[in-house]
């Protein structure tokens, strides 16, 4: 209920005006706070389309791939011991990887078997030890047909760059992505498993040790019966973050499933 309070020294008349006067003040303050309100709103909207534009810039930037070094198109990781180590992802790959990036001081890996990758640790130069061939010849039976037979185990030899050749004996004919292997070759049995992990945001994956010592967070892949993409799926949980993309190119053919 609204309380009126009258001047008794004034006529009704004059009251009548003071209220009148009043309200037309109120009135004012009232317009004055709509239109401070209506300026305050129209701040606030441009404020907050300026932040959306912003977050939309950000998003974008995230989503901007990072250039990729050379060795990505290929099959590659890092040693423990710090060898840049690639391999072929096919037939094409494979022939590349000989043919333009192998040089006289490197070492060349392969299998026995028909469908292997040849991998090739780049040394420039330096003394390769034991853990470094034991990781390439690891990475080299799980990305060889080995994986998809479901083989626990397979013979993966290693070589010197000048053993390698294009020049097939007589009679034969080699195939794209198959070369001849002369002279002395020197086997290691590897267990037939692989590790995918995450460091600074990038995935990356090979030989268990090799990733096991350059990534922030990892997990181990064996043999088994479920899809790539359902693998994929998993590890990027278990990382928390990747790219599922990457995950599968770093997963062997064939099935898979975590080591528990």
């Amino acid at each position: 209920m609204t309380r009126v309070v009258l001047d008794m020294d004034k006529s009704i008349e004059e009251n009548a005006s003071d209220y009148f006067d009043k309200a037309k003040k109120i009135k004012k303050k009232i317009e004055g706070a709509k239109e401070a309100l209506a300026k305050s709103l129209e701040k606030f909207d441009k404020l907050e389309k300026k932040q959306q534009k912003l977050d939309k810039e950000e998003i974008k930037e995230e989503k901007i791939e990072r250039k990729k070094e050379w060795y990505e198109k290929f099959r590659w990781f890092y040693s423990s011991e710090g060898f840049l180590c690639i391999g072929g992802r096919d037939a094409t790959t494979n022939e590349i990887i000989v043919k333009k990036h192998m040089d006289k001081d490197d070492v060349v890996f392969h299998t026995d078997m028909a469908g292997s990758p040849f991998f090739i640790v780049k040394t420039e130069g330096k003394k390769v030890g034991k853990a470094t061939l034991e990781e390439v010849a690891q990475a080299t039976a799980a990305y060889s047909r080995a994986w998809k037979v479901g083989l626990t185990t397979t013979d993966v030899f290693h070589v010197k760059p000048e053993q390698v050749s294009k020049e097939a004996e007589s009679g034969e004919y080699m195939a794209k992505g198959s070369f001849m292997i002369r002279g002395k070759t020197t086997y290691i049995h590897p267990d037939i498993k692989i590790a995918v992990g995450i460091k600074d945001g990038q995935i990356i994956g090979g030989p268990v040790t090799a990733i096991g010592k350059n990534s922030d967070k990892f997990v181990v892949v064996v043999q088994g019966k479920d899809k790539a993409s359902d693998v994929a799926k998993k590890i990027k949980k278990e990382l928390d973050g990747g790219d599922l993309d990457e995950i599968i190119r770093f997963l062997p053919a064939g099935g898979a499933r975590l080591q528990r």
